[in-house]
């Protein structure tokens, strides 16, 4: 597979940040991913708030069916990411 261009990496980021709603996001990223990869991002999504609320991972596992070497990635980027997780994490613990 052909790594993409930093330039159109970057027009995605451009595109998802102009997004106004809920509801464009949706029909958005329905049309960019499939099903399967959408329920992917979903179950990591759901991982690390739950990692956030001091869940374990057997917990995680059996709610989300992610292996526990997913659930550990997951757990290694929300502490050593780019802080993407927490920097959400953040936002929505204060909505």
């Amino acid at each position: 597979m052909k790594q993409a261009e930093p330039r159109d990496i970057r027009a995605l980021y451009q595109a998802i940040v102009s997004l106004k709603s809920v509801e464009e996001c949706k029909r958005f990223l329905g049309d960019l991913l499939t099903e399967n990869e959408l329920a992917e991002f979903a179950e990591r999504w759901q991982a690390a708030r739950m990692l956030a609320a001091g869940e374990s991972y057997q917990a995680i596992e059996e709610r989300t069916g992610l292996s526990s070497r997913t659930i550990a990635r997951v757990a290694r980027w929300v502490k050593e990411g780019n802080g993407g997780y927490r920097l959400m994490l953040k936002r929505i613990d204060e909505a």
